[in-house]
């Protein structure tokens, strides 16, 4: 069952679910950024800078929650942090990681 915030469990985790959500070229630029960085790399939503409106951007980083890509954790002021879910996407789908990384160091998108 998935947490107060929406988060599912590692095992909870669907392929499927997952790749719904990076089908959306604003949601893959999201993970491609993410998957970039040093493991445990903390954004905001509004540091990806997506040409949205604020309940588009909601929208958006609630798909990412809800299919288990990322976990948005405590307030910021009146912004949540955003890291990406290494070790349970690793855990739940190995190799997924290495594929999207290699995907956005060979520019493909």
């Amino acid at each position: 069952m998935p947490d107060k915030d929406g988060h599912p469990q590692q095992d909870e985790m669907e392929l499927g679910k997952v790749l719904s959500a990076l089908s959306d070229p604003m949601r893959w630029q999201v993970i491609a950024e993410l998957v970039t960085q040093p493991d445990g790399s903390e954004r905001t939503c509004r540091s990806f800078n997506l040409p949205v409106a604020k309940s588009t951007l909601t929208h958006h980083f609630r798909v990412l929650r809800e299919s288990g890509l990322i976990h948005m954790d405590g307030e910021h002021g009146n912004r949540r942090g955003v890291t990406l879910r290494r070790d349970d996407l690793e855990a739940r789908f190995p190799g997924l990681l290495d594929l999207l990384a290699a995907e956005v160091n060979a520019g493909s998108r």
